[in-house]
């Protein structure tokens, strides 16, 4: 399982790599995760597109304080 997190705009999300594609969580800071139903990655993303493609997707969360989503890990 291949798990990577990300900054979306002020949100921790972990998008973790399945066998049938990507699934997403939101990150609590006590290391507890729900799934996140309002965000879907076509399995056709690859790795190298998921900040893009969060960025296109979450781009409604962007703030002042927030501008970017950026890899975590």
């Amino acid at each position: 399982m291949n798990a990577i997190r990300f900054d979306v705009f002020g949100r921790r999300i972990l998008v973790v790599q399945t066998e049938r594609g990507w699934s997403v969580y939101y990150a609590g800071a006590d290391g507890k995760r729900r799934r996140a139903e309002d965000i879907i990655i076509p399995a056709s993303v690859d790795e190298a597109g998921l900040e893009r493609y969060l960025a296109d997707l979450c781009h409604e969360w962007a703030s002042e304080k927030h501008l970017e989503v950026r890899r975590l890990n």
